[in-house]
């Protein structure tokens, strides 16, 4: 009987375990995903407008069904946008309306009941309700959703209910500029659950740069299943900027799977809403240090052949340095004193409070006669704890020692 050397299948391991991780990173980056995002101009969109027509066929019925949606969804929109409920003639709403968005319809022999959407043109139908065509928006932000279902968290790696409501989702009358990645190419290696996580503002700044976005949104939904065909829960998060903080958290419930479609796009409105009421607060605002920053400039060579000599010379160190220390600010007061201690540092020309977030972290920009290395030290002196990032640090007071425990056997007694 012929024998088979022992150490054969051993040579075929590392090139079994090469497939292995190249099939690792074709699945991560190859499947069913890549949702491409509706259309995003600028139109103003009327939802949940409900009508109940009769006619005599069902065409007629849902013609005056649609005709109806446009005059209620114009005295809607009229009443958002100027306090007042307008009308206008059919002729003049039909070139107003760019769309029509069936929510939900039922057709009868000669009856048409329907939740319909109604989309006008911004440009048109602003002028004539006196608004204008163009309306303030946010810096541009990169959405990143993440959706967690039975204990796994996804976000482009596979196609996802959470992120198709957010393709659905139309972001004309958001003042949000919101930048949906599709998912597609290496988009579920850069945009996942480990990149929300990260807090280098480096790589940061080459994700941003790569879509062209200012500061990164983070919408989070959990669903928790009640039991098979029973009610889904879902929990909601509205989260921003590289720390992952979050502004807004809610829940919603629906009786049964088929439900968690409009159950999701509930949660788009809600979080879009949210993000509108913090731009407006002032705390959603663009984190300075993913600001960009040039390269240092290459110093030239000396020109060779002048038959000069060279003296070297000591370069005088730089003055002025100016960094972004992040701080706590549960209060007012709390940044006033950290910007009197700032300025008492010695060394400090001016220090400035430049994003404020009261009850969060807060950035205050500070011109310093040295390097980071030596303001560091500085603020470690004088009892700060104090992290390094770059050009950015943060700074924290260390906490209160606990008071001691109160000794066995009660207090003492009077001899």
């Amino acid at each position: 009987m012929r024998r088979l050397p022992l150490f054969r299948p051993l040579v075929l391991l590392p090139a079994a375990a090469a497939l292995g991780i190249a099939g690792a990173v074709t699945a991560q980056i190859a499947g069913d995903r890549g949702v491409a995002p509706i259309d995003s101009s600028g139109n103003f969109e009327v939802t949940d407008v409900h009508v109940d027509v009769g006619a005599k066929t069902a065409e007629d019925a849902r013609k005056g069904g649609w005709r109806l949606a446009q005059r209620k969804a114009w005295q809607m929109l009229s009443k958002r946008m100027t306090g007042h409920a307008g009308s206008l003639s059919d002729a003049t709403l039909n070139g107003l309306v760019s769309g029509i968005i069936i929510e939900n319809e039922q057709i009868g022999p000669t009856r048409y009941i329907a939740t319909l959407g109604v989309l006008f043109d911004r440009g048109r139908a602003g002028s004539l309700l006196g608004v204008g065509g163009h309306a303030f928006r946010s810096p541009p932000m990169l959405v990143i959703p993440i959706e967690w279902s039975g204990g796994v968290a996804r976000s482009l790696e596979r196609r996802t209910g959470w992120q198709e409501a957010w393709a659905r989702f139309r972001t004309g009358s958001s003042s949000i500029d919101y930048v949906r990645p599709t998912g597609t190419g290496s988009d579920p290696l850069l945009l996942n659950l480990g990149q929300t996580g990260r807090r280098d503002r480096g790589w940061w700044r080459m994700v941003l740069d790569q879509f062209g976005a200012s500061d990164v949104l983070i919408p989070v939904a959990r669903l928790y299943r009640q039991y098979p065909g029973g009610p889904v829960i879902g929990v909601f998060e509205a989260r921003f900027g590289p720390d992952n903080r979050r502004i807004a958290r809610f829940t919603l419930r629906v009786e049964n799977a088929d439900g968690v479609p409009a159950l999701m796009d509930a949660g788009v409105q809600r979080i879009d809403q949210a993000y509108q009421n913090a731009l407006r607060g002032g705390i959603l605002r663009v984190d300075p240090s993913l600001a960009y920053i040039p390269p240092p400039e290459e110093e030239q060579a000396p020109d060779e052949g002048l038959g000069e000599d060279i003296v070297e010379m000591t370069p005088a160190p730089v003055t002025g340095a100016t960094f972004s220390i992040q701080f706590d600010s549960p209060s007012a007061a709390a940044i006033n004193t950290t910007e009197a201690a700032m300025r008492a540092v010695p060394g400090v020309g001016s220090a400035a409070t430049t994003s404020l977030a009261l009850g969060g972290v807060s950035v205050m920009q500070v011109t310093y006669a040295g390097d980071v290395k030596a303001l560091r030290a500085a603020l470690e002196a004088r009892g700060w704890q104090v992290d390094v990032g770059g050009s950015t640090l943060r700074i924290r007071r260390p906490a209160a020692p606990a008071a001691p425990a109160p000794p066995a056997g009660g207090g003492a007694t009077a001899g």
